[in-house]
């Protein structure tokens, strides 16, 4: 049997199987793929090619499978093993990339490029370099999603709280327009709302402390993960919407640079 990696996420030692695990937990209880897979579905009608779709971080492959029925070739870059795993069920298909995607080269161009909730895992000094650094993939007339929690949103008040770390592609956007080359396209951010609710405080807990596996480099200076008490705490005072019920807004921005047409 093939040995789980591990990787560290808020300061603890995680299985990235069991990451997993949490993530499919998340999903079950949330709207997001619908309301993301919709928004997706618009973004890809207006494309004026339909070649080759690139996923960076596909995770499980759900979403990748939804938009990669729209075009003749799917790659994707996701260096987790576990991922890949899933990834090989549902998109068996697509051409895989191991490699950090810094490190990454499909190898074509690319008519839409997804990347979705990558930015927490790298250094903020990295996130322009790495939107340019996919941009060079998209072909004239493509379009780049990048996609982050909103700053503002519920559940990212949760990870403030407890982490101090703070993601805004607002600053991402303004940074990349500001550039003293110019913008690399049409640059503009839009938002997709998801909610999240579970009648069970522990697996409300238990997506909480997903959202809380930010990563060290985020985490403000001699910061410690919170207690499950805390996390718990939290979740009753902030997510509860009376009886057993609990919701978590988590909606999403939409960086979306669309490439100037040849």
């Amino acid at each position: 049997m093939e040995q789980a990696e591990t990787v560290t996420t808020g300061g603890l030692r995680t299985d990235e199987d069991a990451y997993h695990d949490a993530f499919l937990r998340f999903l079950a209880g949330s709207d997001e793929k619908a309301v993301t897979h919709a928004y997706l579905d618009e973004v890809v009608a207006g494309l004026p090619a339909r070649r080759v779709f690139l996923d960076v971080g596909p995770a499980d492959g759900t979403t990748t499978r939804h938009v990669g029925r729209s075009f003749r070739r799917t790659v994707c870059v996701e260096p987790s093993a576990p991922m890949r795993r899933a990834l090989a069920r549902t998109c068996p298909d697509a051409l895989v990339l191991p490699d950090p995607v810094l490190d990454a080269d499909p190898g074509t161009g690319v008519d839409l490029a997804l990347l979705s909730h990558v930015l927490y895992y790298l250094p903020r000094e990295d996130w322009a370099k790495t939107v340019r650094h996919v941009l060079r993939w998209v072909e004239p007339g493509g379009t780049l999603l990048v996609v982050l929690q909103s700053p503002e949103n519920a559940c990212m008040g949760m990870v403030r709280h407890f982490t101090g770390a703070r993601f805004d592609l607002a600053e991402l956007a303004d940074e990349l327009t500001a550039a003293p080359d110019g913008p690399p396209g049409d640059v503009r951010l839009e938002s997709v709302p998801a909610h999240y609710r579970s009648d069970d405080l522990a697996e409300t807990v238990a997506v909480a402390d997903f959202f809380l596996s930010v990563p060290d480099g985020h985490r403000t200076a001699g910061g410690t993960p919170p207690t499950r008490d805390a996390v718990t705490e939290y979740a009753l005072r902030h997510f509860r919407t009376g009886g057993t019920g609990y919701r978590v807004d988590h909606d999403q921005d939409v960086l979306r640079i669309d490439r100037p047409g040849a």
